[in-house]
């Protein structure tokens, strides 16, 4: 890895996002190929230049916890990327599609924490005691990656291909849900297009922010106290139609709800 490789990657990401042009995938650029270090020291140096800017991080996300996406885009490893505050959409509010390249909808279970986790170790527990509440989630997801011709290196230093995400408005004690168990259904204008179950996101959501609080812990910035985490997807990823609404319905948590604006970019 070197300071050359990263800037060129991100200076490549920036330029698809502000010409709305998807580039051809990095993972033969972020040497030594293959590496995911690499991609992520990219995503930081991202983040980084976010912060500078004035963006303000509300949590993370992980990704590629569902076998059914992990066929899909070709990987067999979950990761994660950085919420900021200005990708959080209201419930049933409209959305802008010409701000995503390639927009795809997903759901999943969000955890807002209300204890650090700055283990190494974490267990289930520990997740259990840090969950202030859970609320149903649209995550948004879009990649500047032309056709979604990703690895895991490509995504992860694409931000784990994250845009936007909803949340829903009525929260949810962690103990009134079965997570394993919760089933998911999202709509499309009405009619499923996905559906999935809490047992398909690592076994259980709580497995997943269990892993993200470790990893995150060892990386140096573990999850705090107000953190918002996208747990990771109950079903397979649909691709936006501009103009269509999508309602997801998680059992035991309630629906959240968003709209696309008309015209595609």
């Amino acid at each position: 890895m070197t300071k050359e490789i990263v800037d060129e990657a991100v200076r490549l990401l920036r330029e698809a996002q502000e010409t709305r042009t998807p580039i051809a995938p990095l993972r033969e650029r972020l040497l030594p190929v293959g590496d995911v270090a690499t991609a992520y020291a990219v995503q930081r140096a991202m983040t980084a230049d976010a912060v500078a800017a004035g963006r303000r991080i509300v949590g993370a996300k992980i990704g590629l916890t569902n076998p059914a996406v992990q066929r899909q885009l070709g990987v067999d490893q979950p990761d994660f990327g950085v919420l900021f505050a200005d990708m959080a959409a209201f419930d049933g509010a409209e959305v802008d599609v010409t701000r995503i390249l390639q927009p795809k909808v997903e759901a999943e279970v969000a955890f807002v924490l209300g204890r650090d986790l700055p283990y190494e170790q974490v267990t289930v527990a520990d997740v259990v005691r840090a969950t202030d509440c859970l609320l149903p989630a649209i995550e948004i997801v879009g990649s500047r990656i032309a056709n979604w011709d990703i690895s895991i290196v490509d995504t992860v230093a694409d931000n784990a291909s994250s845009a936007m995400f909803v949340l829903g408005n009525r929260p949810v004690a962690l103990s009134d849900v079965d997570l394993r168990l919760c089933g998911m259904v999202l709509e499309h204008e009405g009619e499923p297009v996905s559906v999935g179950t809490g047992a398909a996101c690592l076994g259980n959501p709580l497995h997943a922010v269990a892993w993200l609080a470790e990893t995150m812990a060892a990386a140096g910035t573990p999850l705090r106290a107000g953190d918002v985490i996208l747990s990771g997807a109950l079903g397979p990823m649909v691709a936006v139609t501009p103009g269509a609404a999508y309602e997801a319905r998680i059992s035991g948590l309630g629906s959240v709800r968003t709209r696309f604006s008309g015209t595609a970019g």
